[in-house]
């Protein structure tokens, strides 16, 4: 993604919260609302792009973000001259890593300077005037989609809308009630016939439990089982979870670094890979890493939950590399998402298409969603 040189005028992060009606539920806690930390950067020549910030948890997430950027990032690239995004996004990684250090914050800032990066992504594909997703690699403009959010309450109200809305897969929250995970995913599995089911725990179960459980699932015939263990668990206790379940186990979402992922494509133990481009690397790092999961015939399937920038975002990555992954699109209600993610709302048979409009191919309307703004 390089350019001529181009220098970044200002950088501003936005924050904001909408409210559920009903709550979000996993299996370590529930969120009463839907926040997003929306950044824009722009250079000296008035080019504009916009990028998003992970921020869902805890609760008062977004708006630590919206201050990391600020006051701590802003100012250390405002008036920088480079002439590719990752340039700017290297600089911040090494600017502040003693400070992420010092202040035990790691995650805090590399979410913040990934926000940062797919702004300055955006940016450098509008100046370019080439879309995105072709300036990543330019694969093909339609990919599949599927529904997530799915709640162990309502599952099967929530997967008849997500249905009617055109979505042709489906991935439900488990780690319950093991009893009442089956009937969820039995009910699911009717609804969708012989269509993609995928189940996440959320890194809910111990290894104990998941050599248990997992092998209960496997009648329903999912695509991925995601995060049934947690993240940090030792190798040898994923491997003894793959030895025991003919499941595909995915995960990626949790690792936030290039030796994790590294070793998580030195085997077969997963074999659907979900790097959250908001949350760690940006497109700097996990353009790379999404060829490298496919050279390594593993399924890329980009993690993605929070507004509508981001989502967009992680569309234009995966249609610019390619592969049989789908996207994730969050079916919980969210203007947020929904006002901001351009052609990822119109699916149709289970799929979305891409346009030729450069960068992101949308314009915010900030205004239309002042009501939620926290800070």
């Amino acid at each position: 993604m390089t350019s001529s040189p181009t220098t970044i005028r200002s950088i501003q992060a936005f924050g904001y919260r909408y409210p559920l009606a009903t709550p979000v539920i996993t299996s370590f806690g529930r969120m009463s609302d839907r926040p997003a930390v929306f950044v824009r950067a722009e250079d000296i020549d008035g080019n504009v792009g916009w990028g998003e910030v992970w921020c869902n948890f805890p609760a008062p997430g977004a708006e630590h973000r919206v201050r990391l950027v600020n006051e701590i990032l802003a100012p250390a690239i405002s008036g920088f001259t480079a002439s590719a995004p990752s340039v700017i996004f290297d600089r911040l990684v090494v600017g502040t890593s003693v400070l992420a250090l010092q202040s035990g914050e790691a995650g805090p800032f590399a979410q913040s300077i990934a926000g940062i990066d797919l702004a300055v992504g955006d940016l450098f594909a509008r100046r370019q005037k080439i879309a995105l997703w072709k300036l990543l690699g330019g694969a093909r403009s339609r990919i599949k989609v599927y529904a997530s959010g799915i709640n162990p309450i309502g599952s099967a109200q929530m997967a008849e809308v997500a249905l009617s809305r055109g979505h042709r897969a489906l991935k439900l929250k488990i780690g319950f009630d093991p009893a009442s995970d089956r009937a969820n995913l039995a009910a699911l599995r009717q609804l969708i016939g012989n269509g993609t089911l995928a189940a996440d725990v959320n890194q809910g179960w111990s290894i104990e439990s998941a050599i248990e459980f997992a092998p209960q699932l496997e009648q329903f015939g999912l695509a991925w089982l995601e995060e049934p263990i947690r993240a940090d668990r030792p190798r040898q206790e994923w491997k003894l979870l793959r030895d025991n379940t003919r499941l595909p186990l995915a995960a990626g979402e949790n690792i936030a670094s290039k030796a994790g992922f590294a070793e998580a494509l030195s085997d077969d133990v997963l074999r659907v890979i979900q790097p959250d481009i908001a949350k760690w690397g940006g497109l700097s790092v996990c353009i790379g890493l999404a060829r490298d999961i496919l050279r390594s015939g593993k399924t890329f399937c980009p993690h993605y939950l929070g507004g509508g920038i981001g989502l967009l975002a992680s569309a234009h990555l995966l249609a610019g590399v390619g592969g049989e992954g789908l996207l994730e699109v969050d079916c919980n209600d969210n203007p947020l998402r929904d006002r901001f993610c351009g052609p990822v709302a119109d699916v149709v048979d289970g799929m979305i298409e891409l346009g030729e409009a450069p960068g992101l191919g949308v314009e915010p309307d900030l205004a239309a969603i002042e009501q939620y703004r926290t800070l």
